[in-house]
């Protein structure tokens, strides 16, 4: 069984919905036969990078609310990832363009590590306020997982992999995915949004029927 799996490395929800549809799969009896690939996806494709802005000001900006009700909404979802065992540290987290991140992404998947490098990607953005943008910081990170660094510095130079986020991008809207995470069963099922465990396993175990 194929799972493909729409994300943005700086959805929050997205690291949520990685977890539990992890939970979901180690219960999930046939486990070893799924294939997981991950799909570019942008929230904000014009989304400049600007370190010295906090995400509680690009999110009241971007949503036209208060920073103080960007706050608010940051903290009921740092509390949702606990709920998951993620710790966010929204205070920390860098305003960031995904773009290079999704090239690294593709890269990755290229050599077998796709799952690993979103791992970091997201827990770098999320947990450790790094500036996922910085070409500096995604070869440090694809390094920690087993990738090669002088390829990925001449990856990240050029344009490698630009066709194949813009494609996913084009993908997305295809199956209707408006929104992240967004995952697709075996090209059958689609399910939006960090659904709860039990939903994950249930189409699962309806996938693999």
């Amino acid at each position: 069984m194929k799972v493909e799996i729409w994300s943005d490395v700086m959805c929050p929800f997205c690291y949520i919905g990685k977890r539990k549809f992890e939970q979901a799969l180690e219960q999930f009896p046939g486990k070893g036969q799924v294939e997981v690939e991950w799909k570019s996806f942008q929230l904000n494709p014009e989304m400049k990078t600007e370190p010295s802005k906090t995400i509680n000001e690009y999110l009241a900006e971007h949503k036209g609310i208060s920073v103080a009700q960007a706050k608010q909404m940051n903290d009921r979802v740092t509390a949702m990832a606990a709920e998951v065992g993620l710790q966010y540290d929204f205070s920390k987290a860098v305003v960031a363009n995904s773009f290079d991140a999704h090239r690294l992404s593709h890269f990755a998947k290229r050599h077998g590590r796709q799952d690993a490098m979103e791992e970091r990607l997201f827990k770098a953005y999320f947990t450790e306020g790094k500036n996922t943008a910085d070409r500096e910081t995604l070869a440090a990170l694809a390094v920690e997982v087993g990738l090669d660094e002088v390829e990925i510095r001449t990856m990240l130079s050029g344009s490698e992999f630009s066709d194949d986020v813009n494609r996913d991008i084009y993908e997305a809207n295809q199956v209707g995915a408006r929104g992240v995470p967004f995952f697709v069963f075996d090209n059958k099922y689609g399910v939006s949004g960090a659904q709860s465990t039990e939903v994950f396993l249930q189409v699962l175990n309806k996938a693999s029927a």
